[in-house]
């Protein structure tokens, strides 16, 4: 009984950890090529890809801000 409780209990702080997932930076490539595109074209996209598109550069630049080593390992300052 102990058993599957905890089974459960991991199983869900696995599904709760996926959208914490964070993506790789072509979909920010992909996200800052579509809202540039939108800027000229006023039918590029749909406003929920958009908004989508929109948070994800967000988090990156949030992302980016607290790093202090680049993808390399390199020192940014």
């Amino acid at each position: 009984m102990m058993a599957v409780r905890v089974a459960c209990i991991v199983a869900v702080l696995a599904v709760a950890a996926l959208p914490a997932r964070a993506e790789d930076r072509s979909v920010l490539v992909n996200c800052k090529a579509t809202v540039e595109r939108a800027s000229k074209i006023a039918t590029a996209a749909s406003e929920a890809e958009l908004a989508r598109c929109r948070q994800v550069i967000r988090e990156w630049a949030l992302r980016d801000a607290r790093m202090t080593v680049d993808e390399q390992g390199q020192p940014i300052r």
